[in-house]
């Protein structure tokens, strides 16, 4: 016979809820004892977002036994209620904050990659093969997959509520808090490698006529040596930065 314990959830991990069941309790139905961890993931929430999780007002971990009868409320990061330390289940991620992305968002990694961040993406990453990268490297996986998150070896991770580009790099920014971290037009936005000021005559071959002309300064990207000069893609990106700074 199955047994029922009762979850609440707040916040933002109601965004994992259909309609119906965001902020009340819903019955969840087991056999056997599982650990808190599975229930909340089997209910829909992926772990990376759990920051607090109470059993009848008192402190839990994912390894915590669900017993029949319990009532389990879970909190996400960031959430406004102030807890004590030990309550908190989620460690920062190591500084500098690397990322990376899954096939669903190219365009965030090459965003996050004009601010300065450290961001992997390969289209044909699998999501077995992200997992570990980020579990080896301490990277933050932010992805539009649930189910990727889920993966126990992923310490960080983050599902973009959006699906539009500059919506996803401000959810990013604001969750991770980012603004102090910015160091804009660091990095290759193709293959996430540091660039480094260069001489116009090292190179002048590879420029058109009209930049030949109107430009004098320029940076190479020190792995695949693509060159990069201050546009008006330049200006673009500067006043999309400073739109993220005023949010």
């Amino acid at each position: 016979m199955d047994s029922y314990a009762n979850f609440l959830f707040h916040g933002l991990l109601n965004d994992f809820l259909p309609k119906g069941k965001k902020n009340n309790w819903i019955k969840y139905s087991f056999s056997n004892l599982p650990a808190v961890k599975d229930a909340i993931e089997a209910i829909g929430i992926p772990h990376p977002e759990v920051d607090i999780i109470r059993v009848n007002k008192s402190p839990a971990n994912f390894a915590t036994l669900l017993q029949p009868g319990q009532n389990v409320e879970v909190f996400p990061k960031n959430l406004k209620e102030k807890w004590p330390e030990p309550f908190s289940l989620l460690t920062e991620p190591p500084l500098p904050i690397r990322f990376i992305v899954d096939v669903h968002a190219g365009k965030l990694a090459k965003s996050l990659r004009m601010l300065g961040f450290d961001t992997y993406y390969d289209k044909f990453y699998e999501d077995k093969t992200i997992a570990r990268i980020a579990e080896s490297e301490n990277r933050v996986v932010l992805t539009r997959d649930i189910g990727l998150l889920k993966h126990k070896v992923i310490k960080w991770g983050y599902w973009l509520r959006s699906q539009h580009l500059e919506e996803q790099l401000a959810e990013v920014v604001n969750y991770y808090h980012l603004k102090l971290y910015f160091q804009p037009f660091t990095r290759c936005l193709t293959c996430n490698s540091p660039i480094s000021p260069v001489p116009k005559e090292v190179v002048w071959e590879k420029l058109l006529p009209k930049t030949q002309l109107h430009f004098q300064e320029f940076y190479t990207c020190n792995n695949c040596h693509q060159v990069f000069w201050k546009g008006s893609h330049y200006d673009h990106m500067l006043t999309f930065i400073q739109k993220l700074e005023n949010k």
